[in-house]
Order: C-alpha cells, then sequence, then structure tokens
C-alpha cells in the first residue's frame, strides 16, 4: 500500500472514529477540558487532601501495592525517562523536588530507575466517582504531509495564521465564511503558510491541531518544519461523519463509506468540509534535528514523546502526573508508564486517555484504530501522600 493512500486511509479512520463525538482533539487547545479518573486498594491509608486549588473533582484516587499494577516489573523504563525529563522543564510543584533525582537516573540501569520510583512514589488507581476502574484508550498522532510554500501545481489548500485582528470578533467566521466571505479573505491575505494539496488533509491537520510538513520553498529547495496550534475561530466544532450520517449520504462513516462518497461527489467535498464551522489557524516552528525526535507541545507546555505521552482530563489527573497505563487490546496491548502532558476536548470522562502515537503514516494509521479498554493508575510522591487528590 503506498503512504498517499495509506495516509488518507488513516485520516478517514480518524474522522469516522470522531462521528459518535460532539467535540474534537484540538489537543493545544488552551480552551479544551479532558477529564480521567482514579481507585485503589491496598496500600497506604487515605487522608484528606489540605488543599482544594487545582484538585481534580471527576475522579477518585484509591492507594494500591506496586503489585497491583500489571506489567510493572516489564516496561522499558529508559524508553520512558525521556518523557519525565521533559516533564521536568514545566514542571508542576508536586513533582518539582523530584527532578534532580529524575536527571541523574537517566543514565541508570532499569532495576534503579523502578526501585527509585517505588520507594518515593505511592501509586493510586483511578477510577470514577461511582467507583469505576474500566474506561477507554484512544490515539492520536501528528500527522505529516507534502506542502509547497507558493500555490500551483495542485497544491491550491491554504494553511493559515491567526488573521489580522484576530480576537476582536468572537467568534471568528465560520469555515464556510473563511472560504468564501471577502472579509474573512481579506483579513487572511498573506497569513498563508503553506499550501497542501487535498481539503480531506487539512480538515484532519485541524483535528490533530499540529503536523509536520515536507515544504518545498519558492527557491525549489525542502526542509521539514512543524505547523503548530496558535488559535481556532471559536466556532462549535461538528463531525464531518455525523453530517454523512444524518444526510442519509454513507451507512456508516468509515474509510469505505467516507472515500467512495468523495470519489463519487468531487464536487460536494467542501459542502462536506463546510458541515463543521470549526476552524483551526496554526503557527510555523523549526523542526532541528533534536526537536524532530518529539511530538509537539502538549497542553503542559513540553513537547509529547511518542508511545509516552498522553492526553487526560486535566479535572481529573493533573499535568504532569506520571501514570500507569494498562489496556489489553485488541489493537495494542500495552502496560507502562507514560506522563500527563495533554488535554483534549474530545477527551471526557475518569478512566480517559488519548495515547500519543507519533507521527507519519504509520503512526496515523495504528491511532485511528485504537479504542478499546483501559485502566490507569496515578503516581504521586509518598512525601505528599495526604494531598494527592481525591482520595477515597
Amino acid at each position: 500500500m503506498n503512504v498517499h493512500l495509506l495516509r488518507r486511509i488513516s485520516l478517514a479512520l480518524i474522522v469516522g472514529t470522531l462521528v459518535a463525538c460532539t467535540t474534537t482533539k484540538q489537543h493545544n487547545d488552551p480552551s479544551s477540558v479532558a477529564e480521567l479518573k482514579p481507585h485503589g486498594g491496598s496500600g497506604a491509608t487515605a487522608q484528606k487532601p489540605p488543599f482544594t486549588a487545582n484538585v481534580p473533582t471527576k475522579s477518585r484516587w484509591v492507594p494500591v501495592d506496586w503489585g497491583d499494577l500489571p506489567g510493572v516489573t516489564t516496561d522499558a523504563l529508559n524508553e520512558a525517562w525521556n518523557a519525565w525529563i521533559k516533564n521536568c522543564e514545566r514542571p508542576s510543584t508536586v513533582f518539582a523536588t523530584l527532578c534532580g533525582d529524575v536527571r541523574r537516573l537517566s543514565i541508570a540501569t532499569e532495576d534503579e530507575q523502578r526501585n527509585w520510583m517505588m520507594t518515593q512514589l505511592q501509586p493510586y488507581r483511578i477510577e470514577a466517582t461511582t467507583g469505576s476502574p474500566d474506561g477507554m484508550l484512544t490515539s492520536y498522532y501528528e500527522p505529516m504531509y507534502e506542502a509547497r510554500r507558493v500555490s500551483g501545481n495542485g497544491f491550491n489548500v491554504p494553511i493559515y495564521q491567526t488573521p489580522m485582528g484576530f480576537g476582536k470578533r468572537k467568534p471568528w467566521y465560520t469555515r464556510q465564511q473563511i472560504d468564501t466571505n471577502a472579509e474573512a479573505q481579506a483579513a487572511l491575505s498573506g497569513r498563508v503558510i503553506a499550501w497542501l494539496r487535498d481539503p480531506v488533509d487539512m480538515l484532519v491537520l485541524h483535528i490533530q491541531g499540529s503536523g509536520r510538513l515536507q515544504l518545498t520553498e519558492a527557491d525549489g529547495s525542502q526542509r521539514m518544519i512543524r505547523v503548530a496550534y496558535a488559535g481556532t475561530n471559536d466556532q462549535p466544532y461538528k463531525s464531518v461523519g455525523r453530517w454523512l450520517l444524518d444526510q442519509g449520504l454513507v451507512r456508516d462513516a468509515t474509510w469505505p463509506g467516507i472515500s467512495a462518497w468523495i470519489a463519487a461527489n468531487p464536487s460536494r467535498v467542501n459542502e462536506m468540509l463546510w458541515s463543521n464551522p470549526r476552524y483551526v489557524f496554526f503557527r510555523e516552528e523549526e523542526l532541528n534535528e533534536f526537536d524532530a525526535q518529539f511530538g509537539p507541545k502538549g497542553a503542559q507546555g513540553v513537547a509529547l514523546t511518542p508511545g509516552r505521552s498522553i492526553a487526560v482530563d486535566r479535572n481529573s489527573i493533573p499535568y504532569g502526573t506520571p501514570v500507569w497505563l494498562s489496556t489489553p487490546g485488541p489493537t495494542v496491548s500495552l502496560n507502562r508508564l507514560v506522563f500527563a502532558q495533554d488535554t483534549g476536548s474530545a477527551i471526557l470522562g475518569a478512566v480517559r486517555a488519548d495515547y500519543f502515537m507519533g507521527w507519519g503514516a504509520d503512526a496515523g494509521d495504528l491511532a485511528g484504530r485504537i479504542k478499546q479498554p483501559l485502566k490507569l493508575w496515578a503516581f504521586w510522591p509518598k512525601s505528599l501522600a495526604g494531598s494527592a487528590p481525591h482520595l477515597r
């Protein structure tokens, strides 16, 4: 299967997956709110939190023993340590005191890292306020597309910076108005970062909130850049898959149905896209060799690490919290240390996480297929056990 087709399949799967969502994953959207929860068993005695500011309200945490964490002795912690070091670039006050040890242990063995964690941290099972420890895992990724600095030769879909005078009018123009309204077009004049050739690629770039571009400059030179979330038009998100279903145009919003409809109705693609009034604006970022090893910055303000960063509901798990994630499949089976470093407007619920898969077509294909059972455990410093959020 060629890369372009694989990419389109993964994008359509994501569009189809979002049919059931009333909002979408705008991962770097600071106005978005995501959610998660805790539960426990036989660990330390629960204590009442001594503070209320920024305490999660949609979960409860129950202390458990380390042995209750599935696969705790088999995770490759060395692979997780880069994410923890990133975490320490903007640590919460709760975990800041541990960062010296975290950096020192970057060259330690996995056994030394695990022993340190077991000495310093208390695990808490996350559950809903109803007592259920069961939740759902989905996944997201960073799309990667070919783009041009100058329009033409099929590249005529713009990626916009925030418009002139942005913020003076809220909400701003809808997606359809941005494409057709003279005033909106005037405000966006000269604000194009680059041009894509596929409007569906552009829509999924908006849904994911960031992307990588293999950019051809005006002089013909090529380089990789990132386009990162810069803002939205403050219009509501509507699923294009749901629109297709409601219009009776497809029977299901999966790749076969959507791709067949697009192929048969090219003149109606804009109508489909315009059914979602939400529009995302971007900023251009350099992507040097070091930065290319990581994803975009999440809501915590640190770069995401593939396979080790998750988006959560910040009203359930605070940003920067180390989390043990366990899912049996069916797409992937995981028992590993991850970090709550992002949020998403569709990531709602106590035991709910969106797993950052990485970038490119392969990551997109896998991310689009993940929707599976989940259990979560949060870690909290033992020295601050009394301040752990919503202990049972």
